[in-house]
């Protein structure tokens, strides 16, 4: 890519297996696309982690050196990324201990339990701290305890904006994610002395859409971090009441797009960035981490290697950058057998985020006899996403129109089939699924002030293609889905 304009702008997404990032005019074009693997370890079943420094420190610089080959002058630069996540460092921002991730059962405070921070075994963690966003002070908690005396404990976004530019920053949407520490435009003295930590040790918070800095070593302006669903809702063109805006990544992420405040038990509401709009939804441990793990267990690893690696499986070389084109979508496997004969999956591999917000659930298949086959159980993973989405959409009385498919998970066409007909709506996939990352570069262009608000990100929506419901599967799997939510916890 040789590109001169200094218009070009590049958004950074650390996601649960990889960094991905993109070069964007301003047009939204993508120039150019990197991604840089790295492991998610699971060392308990309810433990999620990185290696900090790999994947929040030398990923975003390896992806940002890759995507900016040939660009002469580069306008800003994003790094956004899941939430929320938190490492210590020591004096040089370099991560000392595992970067703990959402949903991480160490997130998760006992008091009396003899300063662990996690529950003993056998005993499910209290359900007041199974809340929205219990995570961010409990790691916090966790960090001064194994790593005490470090010179910050920082999420993702601020070790990757220490890495390139010298400042540990994050934005006030990724604060707001640091629930009861921050209060108002500050942090909170009171909690913050009851975790063991100073403000010093924590991030410089910057107004969103203001410049935490530079690149190091040039005039780039470096935005403060950001949060990866908020990048991914403005470039995915669902703006419309009904559009139901699904992220296929590790993580399974629903909002479902509507009028008037609405509010689900166990479900967030959020105001849109299209004004007089709001979202409903959250986000479900029923994504790639699922899907790739039932894949990976029916098929072998030599077949689908999954997104989500253990300990034990050795990192993917990094990818080069690779000039933008339209990805190559999965060959779409033709469907075969019995509509009717599919088990069902409940998939609480790792416990459940909403509805339930309950660590101590567990996945199970339901129904299987000796005439189903490797790809009815494949059929089922695909189903139970939806049906995970059905079920949101149908606790908040939402009355559904599309769904809007944005991430990795996009590539999988059987996957976004499967979610047609378990939700009976047709699947628009975006025409970028590194959603993500460009919604980044466009915050990085209004941080650069070549763009005066968030509005104009929709302009950058790429359409991909859609899929409609087959009324024969559709059928079966409402039929189906009954059955999943008979199965799935009563509250």
């Amino acid at each position: 890519m040789t590109v001169v304009s200094g218009s070009v702008t590049v958004g950074i997404d650390i996601g649960t297996t990889a960094v991905k990032a993109v070069a964007a005019d301003e047009t939204g074009t993508v120039l150019a696309r990197a991604r840089v693997p790295h492991r998610l370890l699971t060392p308990a079943p309810d433990q999620l982690e990185h290696d900090a420094a790999q994947a929040w420190r030398r990923g975003p610089m390896r992806a940002l050196a890759q995507v900016t080959q040939g660009v002469s002058h580069l306008a800003a630069v994003c790094v956004t990324s899941m939430v929320p996540s938190l490492a210590a460092v020591d004096g040089r921002g370099i991560p000392r201990s595992p970067g703990l991730l959402y949903g991480d059962a160490r997130g998760r405070y006992v008091p009396g339990a003899g300063g662990s921070v996690t529950p003993p075994v056998g005993e499910a963690p209290p359900r007041d701290m199974d809340a929205a966003m219990p995570d961010a002070g409990g790691f916090v908690r966790w960090a001064v305890h194994h790593a005490p005396g470090a010179r910050g404990y920082w999420p993702a976004q601020a070790v990757a904006n220490y890495a390139l530019g010298r400042v540990p920053a994050i934005d006030t949407g990724t604060a707001i994610c640091m629930s009861s520490m921050r209060t108002g435009n500050r942090w909170n003295p009171e909690v913050l002395a009851d975790l063991g930590v100073t403000e010093k040790q924590l991030p410089v918070v910057v107004n969103m859409g203001e410049p935490a800095g530079t690149v190091s070593g040039t005039d780039t302006v470096l935005a403060a971090g950001t949060v990866d669903a908020l990048c991914d809702q403005i470039v995915s063109g669902a703006t419309q009441a009904g559009d139901v805006l699904v992220i296929f990544g590790a993580t399974l992420i629903v909002w479902a797009v509507v009028d008037d405040w609405v509010e689900a038990p166990g479900l967030w509401t959020l105001p849109h960035t299209v004004a007089g709009k709001v979202l409903v939804g959250g986000p479900s441990n029923a994504g790639a981490l699922f899907v790739d793990w039932a894949r990976t267990m029916l098929h072998g690893a030599a077949r689908r290697p999954p997104r989500s690696v253990g300990p034990a499986t050795p990192a993917t070389p990094a990818t080069r950058a690779t000039p933008a084109t339209q990805p190559d979508l999965a060959a779409e496997e033709e469907r075969q057998g019995d509509p009717g004969r599919v088990p069902v999956w409940t998939p609480y591999l790792r416990g459940e985020r909403a509805p339930y917000h309950d660590t101590t659930l567990r996945a199970g298949l339901h129904d299987l006899d000796l005439t189903h086959d490797a790809q009815s159980v494949e059929r089922a993973a695909y189903e139970a996403s939806g049906f995970v989405i059905r079920h949101m959409l149908d606790r908040a009385g939402v009355v559904a129109r599309r769904v809007v498919a944005s991430g990795g998970g996009t590539h999988v066409v059987p996957w976004m089939q499967g979610v047609a007909d378990a939700t009976g709506l047709p699947v628009d996939t975006v025409g970028v699924p590194e959603g993500s990352a460009l919604g980044a570069a466009y915050i990085a262009r209004w941080t650069a002030g070549l763009e005066s608000s968030l509005d104009g990100a929709q302009q950058w929506a790429r359409v991909g293609r859609r899929l409609e419901p087959d009324e024969r599967w559709a059928a079966a799997a409402s039929q189906r889905y009954a059955r999943f939510l008979q199965l799935s916890p009563q509250t």
